[in-house]
């Protein structure tokens, strides 16, 4: 159970987050200081960098969809491994509704808080190197597990290609219209993951399913002519 120190450190910390998401939404990501920042959350200055050394940690630190928390679903994985980044999405996805309730947020707040988050590092091109580096970890993880379920090596085309387009699909899931909308719940963007992981499924078979027939020639032809002798 949380104690009440660190329920305060917590209160403390995602209070700073949300005003600086606030200033870099209205004043832009390099016209907010920290000092405004500080201000804004009424905290010290010093209380910030504390929390968050770098301006840049104020986005990126403590991401929910961490990539050591794949590793261990992926680690113990019970079935295909696009199952497993399902559950995972899921649960995380569910987790962060709990915590909303429990903080009495609105349904849907953490997802338009990301969103704005999302179009931030978009817009600048150091977040989008540093949010690059990130997604590609969470690809390699993907792109390991699926090379030794399939018997391939891990920056094998098919193993590559899927992950990157798991992990492509997923954060672009931000910048869509659905999750645009203002009161966007968890229960209506599940159905998107699940439209991206089938869209990677389907991939990953056809580029496992066999080398394309010759040039000019039907596959089902090839088949029966055989080898050559």
């Amino acid at each position: 159970m949380e104690g009440r120190r660190d329920r305060k450190k917590r209160q403390t910390r995602e209070q700073i987050r949300a005003s600086a998401l606030e200033l870099f939404t209205s004043h832009g990501y390099r016209n907010t200081t920290i000092a405004a920042i500080a201000e804004h959350a009424d905290v010290a200055t010093r209380t910030v960098t504390l929390h968050f050394p770098s301006k840049e940690d104020l986005l990126f630190a403590d991401d929910p969809f961490d990539p050591r928390s794949l590793a261990a679903r992926l680690d113990t994985r019970p079935g295909p491994v696009l199952d497993v980044v399902g559950e995972w999405m899921r649960d995380t996805m569910h987790a962060l509704d709990e915590r909303d309730a429990d903080q009495g947020r609105k349904p849907g707040e953490t997802w338009s808080l990301r969103v704005k988050r999302a179009t931030l590092i978009a817009e600048d091109e150091d977040l989008r190197g540093r949010g690059r580096a990130g997604y590609y970890e969470l690809e390699r993880l993907i792109a390991a597990a699926i090379g030794e379920d399939m018997g391939l090596a891990p920056d094998a085309l098919a193993p590559r290609l899927t992950a990157y387009t798991v992990v492509g699909g997923l954060r672009e899931l931000y910048m869509t219209h659905e999750a645009h909308h203002p009161d966007t719940t968890t229960e209506e963007l599940l159905p998107l993951v699940d439209r991206v992981l089938g869209f990677a499924r389907a991939g990953l078979a056809e580029l496992t399913a066999g080398p394309p027939p010759a040039r000019g020639v039907p596959r089902r032809a090839r088949l029966r002519s055989g080898p050559e002798a």
